[in-house]
């Protein structure tokens, strides 16, 4: 069985929602109100099955120019479109706007219904009819059939049902590929079973047992029950109507404008990147930065239009925009939109999401331009390279390029593969994968490099710089995660030796001036002079008149050369005084077989101060083995 949406577009009394009871018998006004006033304020549905299997969901809409959102809200998700346009008087404003708003958001297919044709004589008819059919020129209707009907006598209604099966014939159904995404139109709640949500089902398959997320608000559910066309089923596929029961959230939480898609799957945006097209009949020009209604789905926002490469566009014109977003919405590549003016209300132009995720543009950069070109093309392997050069220092995660390129995954693997080939495009993390332009990867290791030399022509001193220190200096907007492979890189080209936590350049050792051998030599005088209680750091600032960094640094390099013995961080010994008192420990060990604290103070003379340090030295060089608060001498 086909699936398709059929939805009704056209002025207020031009008997929609009559022509939707005399096709398919179901009243689609539920509101006292709409019974009371005879006009459509919410939307309507119904659903007709033809003879050859085609199942229509009908979609009816109202027409007064005060429910033109309301309008908007059903247009989405429709595969053809049933202008109505009463006889007995033509062309109207209404019928205007909801052509354009049709044609903005997509809708390829359609006939017109000239309804009311028994209250006009076939001369009138005829001129109507060759109205309309010069009003359609240059739209997708154009070629459309126009069908006279009248609801009040079922005169035409047949013939309409045949035209609807020949166009329904040329319309490919909604593939049900991907995560779903179902726009709510209406919530209510049914006694016993709780919140019903429905709306137009635009992808993929909806199941009994989905675990759901509305979203801008991100409240979670489990889909209790699936409904179409009133009969209860275990799924729903795209481009059917659908009445969803959802089981752990109330009714009044979820609103018109929310979209109901699997738990995890989508992120919301705050703005946009777009191709736009303004109306030949938008009252006026746009301008850059002005602020319009976007509407999309079954929601409204604000959106502040952001002109990419103009400061004004004319009616009648196409640009790239920006639209940012009051309120956070999920948009996807391809998605149509309307704007909407707020004085005076009506609709001034729509387009097509190109990049859903964009960062904050530079105007007129030619970068960014080629990018959106690209977009608006079939995206393959250029999309994705102009995608991921355009993340700079950053880098782009696959999914993120899946989704900003509107690709499914595989096919975003095969645009992929040629650049990672070529060069061009570098994974930089495994997982997730991350990906960066060849220029920003071999531009993040010049950098790297650059900080080493530099940190080393600062401190001649030191052989190399500490891996934490170096990872700190990665470019802000950079990712942590590149360090590693960055530094590998670098490593493998041979422009700097990784030494446990240094990280060194080839060749080169630590140098000290005249200056700094003088005062190295003063050091290491002063702790041969301290014998087996050589002055502290601190001490040795007093006595020196120097800085404690620069003092520890020249100890940390006479531990490295062994011309100093480093017991703990304020704590160095002339290595002579260290060798004599391992001789005295290991000697009384032999003949005793165990020592105490007391007994090595007692042996050696040492103060606490000097003691513990020494015992826990001799331990991790492996002298000594701790039992308890004694120690023995270690096996070999």
């Amino acid at each position: 069985m086909k699936h398709l949406i059929l939805g009704t577009a056209g002025h207020i009394d031009h008997g929609k929602t009559s022509l939707v009871r005399a096709l398919t018998g179901i009243e689609t006004d539920r509101l006292p109100e709409e019974k009371k006033r005879g006009i459509t304020i919410e939307l309507g549905f119904a659903h007709l099955e033809l003879p050859d299997g085609t199942r229509f969901g009908i979609v009816d809409v109202p027409g007064h120019e005060r429910f033109v959102r309301t309008m908007v809200a059903g247009v989405g998700g429709m595969d053809l479109v049933m202008l109505v346009v009463a006889a007995d008087e033509g062309i109207m404003p209404q019928t205007r706007e909801h052509l354009e708003i049709c044609q903005l958001l997509g809708v390829k297919k359609g006939l017109v219904a000239l309804t009311k044709s028994d209250m006009v004589d076939p001369e009138w008819l005829g001129l109507v009819v060759e109205e309309v059919r010069d009003y359609l020129a240059g739209s997708f209707l154009e070629e459309a059939p126009i069908m006279p009907v009248s609801s009040r006598t079922g005169a035409g209604i047949e013939e309409l049902k045949g035209e609807l099966a020949l166009l329904a014939s040329q319309v490919e159904e909604k593939r049900c590929e991907g995560a779903f995404r179902l726009p709510v139109d209406r919530v209510f709640t049914v006694t016993g079973f709780g919140t019903v949500v429905t709306g137009t089902l635009l992808a993929g398959e909806i199941r009994v047992g989905d675990e759901v997320e509305m979203l801008p608000s991100g409240r979670q559910a489990r889909v209790r029950g699936v409904q179409t066309h009133g009969t209860k089923g275990d799924s729903a596929g795209a481009g059917q109507r659908v009445a969803v029961n959802l089981q752990g959230v109330e009714h009044v939480e979820v609103v018109r404008g929310d979209i109901v898609v699997p738990r995890g799957a989508f992120r919301t945006t705050r703005a946009v990147d777009a191709r736009l097209d303004l109306l030949p009949a938008a009252p006026k020009e746009l301008r850059h930065r002005a602020t319009l209604r976007l509407h999309s789905a079954t929601y409204e926002v604000p959106a502040q239009i952001i002109l990419l490469d103009r400061d004004t566009l004319a009616p009648g014109e196409s640009a790239f925009v920006q639209l940012r977003l009051k309120h956070p919405v999920l948009l996807l590549p391809g998605d149509p939109f309307v704007l909407r003016s707020y004085s005076p209300q009506v609709t001034v132009g729509g387009g097509r999401v190109l990049d859903p995720m964009p960062p904050r543009r530079r105007r007129r950069s030619e970068e960014a331009l080629a990018l959106l070109h690209s977009l608006g093309e079939a995206a393959g392997p250029e999309t994705v390279r102009l995608l991921v050069a355009g993340s700079l220092l950053s880098g782009v995660p696959f999914d993120e390029i899946a989704v900003r390129s509107g690709l499914p995954p595989k096919k975003a693997e095969a645009a992929l593969a040629p650049l990672l080939s070529a060069g061009e495009v570098v994974q930089v993390v495994r997982e997730p994968r991350i990906f960066l332009s060849r220029d920003a990867f071999m531009s993040l290791k010049a950098h790297l490099l650059g900080e080493v030399e530099g940190y080393l022509r600062e401190n001649t001193l030191r052989e190399g710089i500490g891996k934490e220190e170096l990872k700190t200096r990665l470019p802000k907007r950079s990712d942590p995660r590149f360090f590693t492979p960055l530094l590998t890189a670098l490593e493998k080209e041979g422009k700097v030796v990784l030494e446990r936590e240094l990280v060194k350049l080839p060749g080169r050792k630590g140098s000290p001036t005249t200056d700094q051998a003088g005062l190295q030599g003063r050091i290491e005088a002063a702790l041969g002079r301290g014998g087996a209680e050589p002055p502290t750091v601190k001490e040795l600032c007093d006595q020196l008149r120097c800085g404690e960094k620069e003092v520890l640094e020249h100890l940390n390099i006479l531990a490295r050369e062994g011309r100093a013995v480093k017991l703990k961080s304020d704590v160095f010994y002339a290595p002579g005084p260290v060798s004599e008192l391992r001789d005295q420990l290991i000697a009384h060990l032999r003949e005793k077989g165990e020592i105490t604290p007391p007994e090595f103070r007692d042996v050696t003379g040492l103060s606490r101060k000097f003691m513990i340090p020494l015992l826990e030295f001799f331990d991790q060089e492996k002298v000594t083995i701790r039992v308890g608060d004694k120690r023995i001498l270690r096996k070999g």
